[in-house]
């Protein structure tokens, strides 16, 4: 059974000389290795990056349409017209919101923004909502922010009427552009902007600077929070400016966002970019996803400590809720994708009733963590025959291009190349469904293939510091594109693994390399603490690192990502007390002692119970060996015909069964004396044991010796010495020798080490049968 979820690919070191570099930026030898991994060959090229200034942000003017833009944007506030920022209700599309509803009323406008409600009006530019601003609100101009580009029904509406619509937006651009009066986008066709990785709050961002004329510090919090919660790209000017606003976050103005991280039990003065993905971001985003995601644009715009006390308070709750709706919804998505209807399929639509649309995002990322096929997740309503839903997908796919050749047949459509939001009705299930599957075979998607895990260095335990975890910020903020830095640890012993978390769900264990030790965590990875407790094989790990504070002590974590257990896997559960808890897993139990077997079976256990020279022993990835064969050679044999990959020792012996060591040369001499002064009934034999205290069986086992011997003869039912018997050493005995074979082979199975019993099994998988010992 392989227990790695990944291919790794360690990256390669380029030839360069490694202490030179160090010397040159003042740097660890492995903090150099790391930047050279990821492609840094000189020191000028890594002091470069750790001293990025503000000359890598780029000038917003280079945006297409960016003065055209401005221009009307103007025109609007000299005017006093009435301007809509028309919003998202995630926290990327919130901060959008905030930020280019805060600019414009700095500037003086008429400004009012609206976030749209995900289940009543959808994402995007809504028709009916654009027609109430217009006709009924009297709005002359409407700025999207992290939507529209796909919008063009709603806005060809807006344009008709007079009243200009302003796009900003960074989602994939579709074959047909929206009539709107002028499209921001930092990938536009026929623009020249140099980074096309901003998310929706960078292009705000960017619409921001050109209209203050200046980079406005005040905005860097929100775009740290929506860039980082986006998952684009953490690179170029996203990664300089995220930095910015974690510094700023510590001592951010907004009184809603302090509140919100307050509550949220995080440690503002060591904030980081995890602590917007795992506590901010989600509860933002829970917001949108189970109400109307104008709260979270009210919390993060208001100056009233209590009302941000309050909104902070029920986004709290919020979360809450979407936690245990996601885990519900789930557990049934899960069941429907592990099916035998879909268990063949290369991608996954999965439809359910009445599931909370709002967080089937987040389920479909988790069936595409179980299954690595891309997913589409919907639900109808009320049995109302329309599915709205999201899909999540794998590097191997764009989904945006595997589902935009049936654009038309869906009732609402948009995304990007990881991401999708779909709406379709009942009737075009079976049509998404294939189209989803045919893309996947285009590109030869393989569900199979193991997704690949790019580690940055092999390491050993010693290198993994305090240190080390301090100069790995210099490569941060992290994400998308930028990832935190991952290290293989390879032939580490585990030690004290143990299932923490509700449920048991997560790993908690110890390494040890024979010189040092880290402890480590593996989130849901619970399953494993039992194997890795018994495993007598050296494992390897892949991880990220950081410090954990306990009491004051502060020392490394290995955060791990993967586990390996190298070749064959020898999990060490030897015992002399067989009971039915040992028997509770449906796996193959093989026996090398009949009678044992027919002891065990009889308690009708409802297991596969095999005889080890039994034909119908099957080919299997786990076997258990039950007990101790007579020799090595029995064992080699059963290894080689179900070639396993995991193989757990039982080898469960007491006197009943095994024998209790070899009888000593003044034991047969003190029997054969007995022997040969007088002749013994069955009862006289059966009381020798207690009258010499030698073992009853090793008693018997001597008798037979005599009588493969030929120095004992019974007649009459009696038994006595056979004055013709030749001289022979005790040693010619087959008795004797296959009781020194099993004591030998008993002692290398009983008594090795974990180490030593793991290469016995390893030798024997790879050596003739022939003269095994």
């Amino acid at each position: 059974m392989k227990d790695n979820r990944f291919n790794w690919q360690v990256s390669k070191l380029d030839d360069v000389d490694i202490d030179q570099l160090a010397s040159e930026t003042k740097l660890s030898q492995t903090m150099v290795k790391i930047m050279v991994a990821r492609g840094f060959k000189t020191g000028e090229d890594i002091l470069s990056f750790i001293d990025e200034d503000m000359s890598i942000v780029h000038d917003p003017m280079l945006l297409h349409d960016m003065q055209k833009a401005l221009d009307r944007i103007f025109v609007a506030i000299e005017s006093n017209e009435k301007i809509l920022v028309y919003g998202d209700y995630d926290a990327d599309g919130v901060t959008s919101t905030t930020i280019m509803y805060e600019t414009l009323d700095q500037l003086g406008a008429n400004v009012q923004y609206f976030v749209p409600d995900r289940f009543k009006d959808g994402y995007g530019p809504n028709l009916k909502k654009y027609q109430h601003f217009i006709n009924d609100e009297g709005v002359q101009l409407i700025i999207t922010v992290d939507n529209g580009v796909a919008g063009n029904e709603a806005i060809k509406f807006a344009e008709d009427q007079g009243t200009n619509v302003i796009v900003t937006d960074h989602h994939e651009i579709p074959e047909v552009l929206p009539e709107a009066y002028a499209i921001i986008h930092p990938r536009h066709p026929e623009g020249a902007y140099p980074f096309g990785d901003l998310s929706g709050v960078g292009v705000a961002f960017k619409v921001a600077t050109a209209l203050l004329e200046e980079i406005p510090e005040e905005f860097l919090d929100l775009y740290a929070i929506g860039t980082t919660a986006d998952l684009v790209s953490m690179t170029d000017e996203n990664r300089f400016l995220v930095k910015m606003g974690l510094e700023m976050i510590p001592n951010t103005q907004r009184i809603g966002l302090q509140k919100l991280i307050e509550i949220s039990g995080v440690d503002v003065s060591h904030f980081d970019e995890q602590d917007i993905g795992f506590t901010v971001a989600p509860r933002i985003n829970a917001v949108g996803r189970l109400e109307n995601a104008s709260r979270a644009v009210e919390l993060l715009t208001t100056f009233d400590e209590e009302e941000a006390t309050t909104i902070a308070q029920e986004i709290n709750k919020i979360n809450s809720k979407r936690q245990g709706l996601v885990s519900d919804i789930y557990t049934e998505a899960e069941e429907i994708a592990l099916d035998d209807e879909h268990a063949s399929r290369q991608t996954l639509v999965i439809a359910g009733h009445d599931w909370h649309q709002g967080v089937l995002g987040i389920v479909a990322s988790r069936i595409v963590e179980r299954t690595n096929k891309p997913t589409i997740v919907l639900s109808d309503q009320g049995g109302n025959g329309i599915y709205k839903g999201s899909g999540r997908s794998v590097a191997a796919l764009n989904l945006f291009e595997a589902i935009n050749p049936i654009r038309e047949k869906c009732v609402g459509f948009g995304g990007h190349h990881m991401a999708i939001g779909v709406t379709v009705e009942a009737d075009q299930l079976a049509t998404l469904t294939d189209q989803l599957e045919k893309a996947a075979q285009l590109v030869n998607l393989d569900f199979k293939q193991q997704p690949q895990l790019q580690i940055d260095l092999k390491v050993n335990i010693e290198e993994l510091t305090e240190k080390l975890v301090s100069e790995m910020k210099i490569l941060g903020p992290f994400g998308m594109n930028n990832p935190v830095p991952k290290f293989e640890l390879e032939d580490v012993r585990v030690k004290e693994a143990k299932a923490i978390g509700k449920d048991g769900a997560h790993l908690k264990f110890t390494l040890d390399d024979g010189n040092q030790n880290i402890n480590a965590i593996a989130f849901k990875r619970g399953e494993l603490a039992d194997v890795l407790n018994n495993v007598a094989n050296p494992i390897s790990l892949v991880g990220t690192i950081n410090t954990n504070e306990w009491r004051g002590n502060v020392s490394v974590q290995f955060m791990t990502d993967d586990i390996k257990i190298d070749g064959l896997q020898v999990i060490d559960q030897r015992t002399s007390n067989l009971n039915k808890n040992l028997f509770k897993s449906d796996m193959q139990y093989v026996f090398f002692n009949q009678k044992l077997m027919d002891l065990i079976q009889s308690q009708n256990l409802n297991r596969k119970f095999y005889y080890y020279s039994s034909s119908a022993i099957e080919k299997n990835d786990t076997i258990v060996l039950v007990d101790c064969p007579d020799n090595l050679a029995k064992m080699a044999e059963l290894i080689k015909a179900t070639q396993p990959q995991r193989i757990i020792t039982y080898f469960f012996h007491n006197v009943d069964f095994y024998a209790s060591g070899m009888p000593s040369r003044i034991e047969f001499k003190q029997m054969f004396g007995i022997v040969k002064t007088q002749k013994l009934t069955k009862t006289d034999i059966m009381q020798l044991g207690p009258k010499l205290k030698i073992d009853q069986e090793k008693i018997n086992f001597m008798i037979k010796v005599f009588f493969e011997l030929n120095f004992v003869k019974i007649e009459n039912g009696l038994l006595f010495i056979n004055a013709e018997a030749e001289q022979h050493q005790l040693t010619e005995a087959p008795a004797y020798k296959k009781r020194e074979e099993l004591i030998q082979t008993q002692e290398k199975l009983l008594y090795s080490s974990g180490d030593e019993l793991s290469a016995i099994v390893e030798r024997l998988m790879n050596v003739d049968n022939k003269g095994v010992s």
